[in-house]
């Protein structure tokens, strides 16, 4: 059984269509990407998954169960966490604040605080700044803060919206090893990157999405060799 199963996904904005017919799988223990252009519904795509967005129709399974129509928090609580485009991390209060705010759904304050620490080792710049207020860290420390808070919330599926967005190069390749190194721990991975040369090369399989449909997918070794993908998305003529 797919940890994940998105089945023709049709949602729109009004009168306009955003995705058309989406089908995806994610299964566990795999980081799964979905690249495509700007405006060609990656994050729609995950908005959706994740409860914020209703589907026009389709059917979003998650666990081997319909979670379409659910509240965003009980999402949450089932273990579906998503780290949003922009870090939507809480400018105001501290970096501590905002990690102890990733565990509001957890009572295992042992295990939370292992996880905590876990957290910390992956991101020692974290640790460094937990009286900062988060408002006040450069953005590459606030996406370290944003996956660092939804790994506190225990993630049996971690979805990512382009987490290397406007980040120096030196702290992309900081991300995306850590995107590894939680990957092979055993958390499942859904990433939406703009970065597709990142992207494919730490993705398992992947997805390849254009004006909200799904115009490819396959390994993602495969895709990163084809000449349509290399030519569209990884600058190659």
């Amino acid at each position: 059984m797919s940890l994940l199963s998105v089945n023709d996904l049709w949602v729109s904005y009004g009168a306009i269509q955003a995705l058309r017919g989406i089908s995806l799988r994610v299964e566990p223990g795999e980081i799964v990407t979905l690249i495509g252009g700007n405006g060609a519904g990656k994050s729609t795509t995950l908005r959706t998954i994740s409860g914020l967005l209703q589907p026009r129709s389709g059917e979003v399974q998650f666990q081997g169960q319909p979670i379409q129509g659910r509240a965003p928090h009980n999402i949450v609580t089932s273990g579906l966490i998503q780290v949003p485009e922009g870090r939507g991390i809480f400018a105001n209060l501290t970096v501590d604040e905002n990690l102890q705010l990733g565990a509001f759904t957890r009572t295992d304050r042992a295990a939370i605080r292992k996880d905590r620490e876990r957290a910390l080792d992956l991101f020692p710049r974290v640790r460094e700044r937990l009286k900062q207020q988060a408002g006040t860290l450069s953005g590459g420390e606030q996406q370290m803060l944003a996956i660092a808070r939804a790994l506190l919330a225990r993630p049996k599926l971690l979805m990512l919206d382009e987490p290397s967005l406007g980040l120096a190069p030196q702290i992309v390749q900081t991300i995306f090893q850590v995107i590894r190194e939680i990957n092979r721990e055993g958390t499942t991975i859904l990433l939406v990157e703009q970065n597709a040369s990142m992207a494919l090369q730490v993705a398992h399989r992947a997805y390849v999405i254009e004006v909200g449909e799904m115009i490819m997918d396959g390994p993602a070794a495969e895709l990163a060799a084809s000449d349509e993908v290399r030519k569209a998305y990884l600058g190659a003529h």
